[in-house]
């Protein structure tokens, strides 16, 4: 197996021992997208997903972040630190920009996508964000989200006939 492979699958792999599928990420890009592109199926947002999935930055994104939360868990970090990603304080900020380097592979779509999942937090955002005791995923929640943004964006990139605003396209 080639090495791009290995990292690939060590990622689903992490994703998975988290509690996070490629269907999962599916589900959020046919939340952000089913207003555009009707009859998106989850196994062309899966494939999208997949293909997000495949590029380094972004595994190199979830690989930090889900670490980071593991050492959080084990209260393996220093102090401030420790506390800060244990309560998943509002203004750390560091968990989003490292979501931000993951949405912006595909454009600037990708930060409106990530700041309105962000906020909704639908499907398996909800159940990563609910802060169960001895459960940390102060990263993997903006990462999931960030992911899912990203493949929405290709998506959307891929699709520029959908476009919401079809006026501009017309010649006056």
């Amino acid at each position: 197996m080639e090495k791009h492979e290995m990292l690939y699958q060590h990622v689903v792999g992490l994703l998975a021992k988290r509690g996070v599928t490629i269907d999962d990420i599916a589900d959020l890009v046919i939340f952000l997208q089913r207003d555009y592109i009707h009859g998106l199926t989850r196994e062309e947002a899966a494939r999208n997903v997949q293909i997000v999935l495949q590029k380094r930055e972004v595994q190199n994104a979830i690989m930090t972040g889900i670490q980071l939360d593991m050492l959080a868990e084990k209260k393996a970090l220093t102090e401030p630190l420790q506390t800060i990603l244990a309560n998943d304080e509002g203004l750390y900020g560091v968990d989003e920009i490292m979501a931000l380097s993951i949405v912006n592979v595909y454009g600037s779509i990708g930060f409106t996508n990530y700041g309105y999942i962000d906020k909704v937090k639908p499907g398996v955002l909800a159940k990563l964000n609910a802060h169960e005791p001895g459960i940390i995923h102060t990263f993997l929640d903006d990462l999931v989200g960030a992911t899912a943004a990203a493949a929405a964006s290709r998506l959307a990139h891929a699709h520029p006939e959908l476009e919401d605003d079809e006026d501009v396209y017309q010649a006056h």
